[in-house]
């Protein structure tokens, strides 16, 4: 049964656009804990991901995402790589240029391995709504991309009925993405036993009235939204790196082993401020899982500062691998990827399960240079 949108839905929407707007929320007030990620200088981070192929069978190839960004909150340095593969390479996917590590071994490895570390460089980023984004105005092609769909990510039917649903009435972008926004804090939640980061069915998830998932779920489900209403919107596809400086547990990662630490993010474009970080899908994670208890109230101390400051901000303590959807990886059997931030590998056994690190097996760890 499609999802409803109750008169409840959009009145709780409407009240969480108080904390978004900066007027005073009595309990967000007192929340017990800050979180405002700003810009604050770089962060250089070697981050090293190491594959041991297990029970391989006949010929393999490893494929392994590698950062493909540069922008005003990352820059991407280097790759290096070494292992006993017989054709180790760098490619990008002709559609959608996300830059992969393709290594290919023969018959004869009993154990397939590689080793890759990218160097990054990362900083928080928040915007100035009180200032217009400086710089040359964005590529009108460009824009029209990220308002089209994915093959996961749709923007007809039943997900354009709810988006024009949420924004009816709305004059600008700028007042339509706060209700988006809201709208998906309020209606969605956190499910911890969803396996990695959840699938990205938008249209199954709305149809179904099932909003429960994880990052790859609910900022997919913000984006469609956001595309559906016109606006352009896109999620990044990376992965945690170090704790958060702020002390929320599930707004880290441990650099010691990181591998379930993949996370997406989304971004938006608004007039005036260019492309502008969201995500929804961490203020229903901080919601399910920062404390013992669920937390059902998006205005508790705990959880508004974080609902508040993901409107806008994120904080610098993560790496983005890309933005592609339907990724068809080079020399691949399976069919194409809805999103690619996890290792992916093929032997004569059949595809691994990038969702189960160990038995793939790899590992991803990070160290952060001081410089």
């Amino acid at each position: 049964m499609p999802y409803p949108i109750s008169r409840r839905n959009l009145v709780q929407g409407a009240c969480a656009s108080l904390v978004l707007s900066g007027l005073p929320v009595a309990r967000a007030q007192d929340a017990a804990r800050r979180f405002e990620p700003k810009p604050a200088g770089w962060r250089t981070f070697e981050v090293t991901t190491t594959v041991q192929l297990r029970d391989a069978k006949g010929e393999s190839i490893i494929w392994l995402p590698v950062p493909s960004l540069d922008t005003p909150w990352q820059r991407t340095q280097d790759s290096s790589w070494s292992g006993n593969g017989s054709d180790v390479h760098l490619a990008a996917d002709g559609a959608t240029g996300a830059r992969v590590l393709v290594a290919k071994f023969d018959a004869a490895t009993a154990q397939p391995s590689i080793v890759l570390t990218n160097r990054v460089q990362t900083q928080n980023r928040a915007v100035d709504w009180s200032a217009h984004a400086a710089g040359p105005a964005e590529d009108v092609a460009d824009l029209r991309h990220w308002t089209a769909p994915s093959g996961l990510i749709t923007t007809d039917g039943i997900v354009r009925k709810v988006a024009t649903q949420i924004v009816a009435g709305a004059r600008s972008d700028r007042e339509k993405v706060p209700r988006i926004y809201d709208w998906v804090v309020v209606s969605t939640y956190r499910e911890p036993k969803v396996r990695g980061c959840g699938v990205g069915d938008i249209k199954t998830m709305l149809e179904t009235g099932n909003l429960s998932g994880k990052c790859a779920d609910i900022n997919a489900l913000f984006v469609g939204l956001c595309r559906a209403a016109g606006i352009p919107a896109r999620d990044i596809y990376g992965i945690r790196l170090v704790p958060s400086a702020f002390g929320y547990r599930e707004l880290g990662g441990n650099p010691a082993s990181l591998k379930g630490a993949q996370h997406c993010r989304a971004e938006v474009h608004l007039k005036g401020h260019g492309w502008v970080a969201m995500d929804p899908a961490d203020v229903t994670k901080v919601m399910r899982q920062e404390t013992a208890e669920w937390i059902k109230d998006a205005g508790h101390p705990l959880v508004a500062p974080v609902r508040k400051a993901l409107f806008g901000s994120w904080e610098g303590n993560w790496m983005g691998y890309n933005s592609a959807s339907d990724v068809a990886l080079p020399g691949a059997k399976q069919k194409k990827l809805g999103f690619f931030m996890y290792p992916q590998a093929e032997s004569g056994a059949g595809a691994r399960d990038p969702y189960d690190p160990d038995a793939f097996a790899y590992q991803i760890t990070a160290r952060e240079i001081l410089t």
